[in-house]
């Protein structure tokens, strides 16, 4: 074959709106496909790249080269997820067709951001980026708000932040205490753009995910999911209500010992937590009889970790003596050298216990 012309829908709208497996191969398929995109959603742009796609295989056909058209779609997850999955399917297209070269066909920069992995696999003969033509009047500035106002990956980057920083405005207005409300909006705007720096949404979505099919699928799991959430709950609230209560000491401590007072009082509440799903866990593989060594030595570092952040915490507050925290200096060594030892054991344990599961179940494979 001459030319594969290669229509990218990196974020998967054709199976997400359309209901359409990919890859979407051949002219009928594409148009038929294109169609149902259409419908389900007629603002959507890959429509407007399947069929510019069709019209550059039909120029193709009529200038006598063996030609052909294929539609790959990614996921929703724009980045590793959907990009694997668009180079596995153009890796079956090329076995398939064996094509010379690709003529890339998209609708803009973000699909087009495949082009090394394609280029890796196939000669790339040419990318035609298809946009649709609009007039520059009011009518299609209120399309663009509509959309920006209607796209989750815009909205949800560049609205959030603003609608945290009046909710906190208004809270702390109603409270009677503005001049907190700018601690509270450069805290929350903060935590915010730190948890989408850290791609923690991911994270979100695929517990949300995996809370779904734990309760679908009738697991264990789903109760300690639940059960671990109120936990976060209660260390959160009891956290802060100490570190309220300090705040508002005569002698202020400073915030890194209100950091301290609020990893003392609800460390160990978090860690249960944490122990609660990874229980979870462990009970559903049990039933399902998987074993699994990281799921053991997950308990030990938990623990361990616990331990570590507890006791350095408490001493800490004990080194400061204007602060009344209940714990004397001597109190806070002991605690500190026993936990230590008591951690490093700990490890030292679920490492042997999760090192002796790994070897019988090689031991089991082998045989």
């Amino acid at each position: 074959m001459d030319v594969l012309v290669l229509c990218i829908d990196r974020d998967n709208d054709l199976g997400r709106k359309a209901g359409v497996e990919s890859p979407i191969i051949g002219r009928e398929e594409n148009v038929n496909a294109a169609l149902r995109l259409g419908m389900a959603d007629p603002e959507d742009s890959d429509t407007n790249t399947i069929f510019g796609g069709i019209k550059i295989l039909d120029e193709l056909t009529a200038q006598g080269k063996q030609a052909e058209i294929a539609s790959i779609a990614g996921d929703i997850k724009v980045g590793l997820v959907s990009d694997s999955k668009l180079a596995s399917q153009l890796e079956d297209l090329i076995a398939r067709f064996k094509p010379d070269g690709v003529l890339v066909v998209s609708d803009g920069a973000e699909d087009e951001a495949i082009l090394p992995i394609i280029q890796s696999r196939v000669k790339v003969n040419g990318v035609r980026r298809v946009l649709v033509k609009q007039s520059p009047n009011l009518e299609s500035t209120y399309y663009l708000l509509k959309q920006v106002f209607t796209d989750p990956k815009i909205s949800h980057t560049v609205f959030i932040p603003p609608a945290l920083a009046l909710i906190m405005f208004a809270i702390f207005s109603l409270l009677g205490y503005p001049s907190g409300a700018v601690v509270a909006i450069t805290g929350a705007v903060g935590l915010y753009l730190l948890f989408r720096g850290l791609g923690l949404d991911d994270s979100m979505d695929e517990a949300k995910q995996t809370l779904r099919n734990s309760l679908y699928a009738g697991k264990i799991a789903f109760i300690t999911y639940i059960l671990a959430a109120m936990l976060v709950v209660i260390a959160t609230v009891r956290g802060v209500a100490y570190f309220w209560q300090y705040y508002h000491e005569p002698m202020f401590p400073g915030y890194f010992m209100l950091v301290m007072i609020y990893l003392h009082e609800s460390i160990w509440w978090y860690v249960v937590a944490a122990l609660c799903i990874n229980l979870g866990k462990i009970m559903d593989m049990y039933l399902e009889g998987i074993r699994d060594a990281r799921t053991f030595s997950y308990f030990s570092f938990l623990l361990a970790t616990g331990l570590v952040i507890w006791s350095a915490s408490g001493f800490i507050l004990a080194s400061n003596s204007d602060l009344k925290f209940g714990i004397g200096m001597v109190e806070s060594v002991q605690y500190l050298a026993i936990s230590a030892i008591v951690a490093i054991l700990i490890t030292l344990v679920g490492v042997n216990i999760s090192k002796r599961i790994a070897g019988e179940s090689t031991t089991n494979i082998s045989k």
